[in-house]
């Protein structure tokens, strides 16, 4: 499987959080491909799809699934079933993105296969990422019944 980790932000990396999205997406290019792109607005992400990039991904389109506040929660088990559901559909690519600091348009949110939540609070972009990496690193260990989640 392929994996895209989009988000929308400005904002410089800070070394601490570099550090730990690093050391998940590591451990993640061990379960899928990993790309990673920093866009600095929804309409530079829009026109990157729009020209083509959800399509060229593999036999079938990518999935869309942006991070949304109004989005469905999941637990990882969730998600990982979720993941493991797509992938065996014949799903090659999922396009997870972060969105602007005031949310998706409503024209976004419309496309997306998937809008995915943490839930009803806040986090900053760089720290999201991190969050985002590590619950895709945990779903594919458990998907792979490695140790990691323990099922907590």
């Amino acid at each position: 499987m392929h994996l895209t980790l989009s988000a929308i932000t400005t904002r410089k990396k800070t070394r601490l959080l570099d550090d730990a999205l690093q050391e998940f997406t590591s451990r993640l290019s061990h379960y899928a491909t990993l790309h990673q792109d920093q866009f600095p607005s929804e309409a530079a992400l829009r026109k990157s799809l729009q020209i083509g990039v959800l399509q060229k991904s593999g036999r079938t389109p990518a999935k869309l699934i942006l991070l949304d506040s109004r989005g469905r929660t999941m637990s990882s088990e969730d998600l990982a079933v979720w993941i493991g559901r797509e992938r065996d559909s014949g799903t090659q690519h999922q396009h997870f993105a972060i969105g602007p600091a005031d949310g998706w348009s409503k024209e976004s949110r419309e496309r997306a296969d998937l809008l995915l939540s943490f839930g009803p609070m806040t986090f900053p972009h760089e720290l999201a990422r991190v969050m985002l990496a590590e619950q895709l690193y945990r779903a594919f260990t458990i998907l792979a019944g490695h140790p990691y989640h323990g099922g907590h």
